[in-house]
């Protein structure tokens, strides 16, 4: 059973949402469901530019509240579980010119 699923559009959408200080690897979704640090989901994402979907496992590890700081989205932060050097593998090689950017994150 999926509990979130999640299209990333575009590249600056996955960018704003790709977490690279969560080792291995995390996302963040943005949702106003109710979510606890440790809370352990199961999630299906889209890539920009692909029609299959990926599947994994995660761990809730950050929480943007409702009205947080900075105007940034509510939602959460999921570390990756399953398989996360692949996923991190696929979400790096389409972020490869943007993962130095200045832009702000939905995260920090």
């Amino acid at each position: 059973m999926t509990d979130l699923v999640v299209n990333f559009d575009t590249l600056h959408q996955l960018y704003r949402a790709y977490m690279p200080f969560i080792k291995p690897a995390g996302l963040f979704i943005s949702t106003t469901e109710s979510h606890f640090l440790g809370q352990e989901l199961s999630i299906s994402y889209k890539l920009p530019g692909t029609s299959q979907m990926s599947d994994f496992k995660g761990v809730v590890v950050w929480i943007n509240p409702l009205g947080a700081s900075g105007g940034r989205p509510a939602g959460i932060g999921v570390k990756i579980k399953t398989d996360p050097e692949s996923h991190k593998h696929h979400i790096e090689k389409l972020l490869s010119t943007q993962l130095s950017s200045s832009d702000l994150t939905c995260t920090m």
